[in-house]
């Protein structure tokens, strides 16, 4: 589907904080406390943003009370997560009685989204920076002693190349290798919060992972808002895979989120023939109707879809595919509902993200489109598809009961067992939790036997 996109305040270079600049910051703001809420992609942007500051002498804590300064990365998707946030930053507003020099900042997709009123909605914060602004935080931290600062201006260019983010465990690690959005689905915020979509240098990216396999990771997770749309006008997101799996360590390559349309014959090749990428995708559908996706602008058709996991199914043993669902978006009728059920019953995710639609503000849904299904209804068919999934997950699960997995140790869990004892958690290469009671070390790759399950969790035995 062709669609012309719509224009965006976008600079055409950003230039960076200068060395000299970074060594002024003042010492009374050298500790820094960051919050993150939202997906892996804000994840790897406090990675980004940690790196950064400790580069400019900045000492990263690990409480809002034992800093000076405190920033909130935040989320835009769905408005029960902006107020989620408006929440928190008064909570922490709430230090400064006995701390009034702290210094108190929102990061990221909400920021951005709400340049023009979260200024009035929190007047206490003092940094308001987006997505493409974290090499300028030196400088706009070292200001903020004289006045509130905003810096939202997205960037065509921005990448963080040259950054090396700081991972905090050593088992997996996320990689971004592309920026932004172009598809303008008429629900989402994100193009209007990350800005238009550009790849990472492939050789960046491999450099990174190079780091990473040397410094003992085992997983690398790629990500991107649509990470199979990749190319750098060197390496195509196929041909990345092909050489970030010929990185000695690097046992595991998972990849999110991909979109549906951009599944090409040459990825789909790769993921089926590559051992190290792992069967697990992610593959958001949000509906199962034509008529809603044609609403939704999503590029494809439910038959489409339902070809490409197919092809899918059939290219890559044991399969997990995983999915996001939108109800009650604009116009949904009964049918359209009825669609989507029926799609979930026919493909059977492994687990899906299922939400309510919940308008944004700047999008195409927001400015021409009537948000017409009520709250009621929209709660009713949700209950409805959370029901149904919560049952397919749990037969899906149950299936694995007596097979062997290999699992990736990624630590100690916070249950013990029935007897007290302590459990260790990792996940299969569908990417399921699996529990286990034998000691283990973490970072390993071990065989398990699984020996029951529920609908979120696999559990089992080590195998030795």
């Amino acid at each position: 589907m062709s669609q012309s996109l719509p224009d965006i305040e976008l600079l055409s270079d950003v230039p960076s904080p200068t060395s000299a600049y970074a060594r002024t910051a003042p010492l009374h703001h050298r500790s820094v406390y960051i919050e993150t809420y939202g997906c892996q992609m804000n994840v790897a942007d406090t990675e980004v943003v940690a790196s950064i500051l400790s580069d400019a002498g900045y000492r990263i804590v690990d409480g809002p009370e034992d800093a000076n300064v405190i920033l909130v990365n935040t989320c835009a998707v769905r408005e029960n997560a902006e107020e989620r946030v408006i929440g928190r930053v008064g909570q922490l507003h709430g230090l400064r009685r006995t701390r009034p020099d702290l210094t108190i900042g929102v990061l990221g997709c909400m920021a951005q989204h709400l340049t023009d009123t979260l200024p009035a909605r929190a007047p206490f914060v003092d940094l308001i920076a987006g997505p493409d602004a974290y090499q300028r935080l030196p400088e706009l931290l070292a200001q903020t002693a004289d006045e509130t600062l905003l810096d939202t201006r997205l960037s065509r260019t921005e990448n963080y190349v040259g950054i090396d983010p700081v991972r905090t465990e050593g088992t997996n690690a996320w990689v971004t290798i592309i920026r932004g959005c172009d598809k303008f689905c008429t629900f989402c915020v994100v193009p209007y919060v990350r800005g238009r979509e550009r790849s990472v240098p492939s050789d960046e990216i491999l450099r990174q992972v190079r780091e990473l396999a040397e410094s003992g990771f085992r997983e690398v997770t790629l990500l991107g808002q649509t990470v199979n749309s990749y190319d750098d006008g060197q390496r195509s997101f196929a041909q990345l895979l092909d050489e970030v799996a010929q990185i000695d360590g690097i046992r595991r390559i998972r990849f999110t989120s991909p979109y549906p349309a951009d599944f090409n014959d040459e990825t789909i090749e790769a993921v089926g023939r590559l051992p190290q990428v792992c069967p697990s995708l992610h593959l958001p559908v949000q509906s199962g109707s034509d008529p809603q996706l044609e609403a939704m602008r999503r590029g494809y058709s439910i038959g489409e879809y339902r070809q490409l996991v197919q092809r899918l199914r059939t290219e890559i043993p044991d399969l997990a595919i995983t999915t996001d669902i939108i109800v009650g978006f604009c116009g949904e009728s009964n049918d359209d509902f009825r669609q989507t059920v029926e799609l979930m019953q026919e493909v059977r995710f492994d687990s899906a993200f299922m939400f309510r639609y919940s308008e944004r503000s700047g999008t195409f849904a927001h400015k021409g489109m009537a948000d017409d299904v009520p709250d009621d209804v929209k709660g009713a068919r949700l209950q409805q598809i959370i029901e149904m999934q919560e049952s397919i997950s749990r037969e899906t699960n149950q299936a694995w009961v007596g097979r062997t997995v290999e699992v990736l140790v990624e630590g100690r869990s916070r249950r013990p067992d029935a007897d007290g004892q302590p459990t260790y958690f990792g996940r299969s290469p569908q990417g399921k939790v699996t529990i286990l009671s034998d000691p283990v070390e973490m970072n390993q790759l071990v065989q398990v036997k699984i020996e029951r399950t529920t609908s979120h969790t696999l559990y089992g035995a080590l195998q030795r």
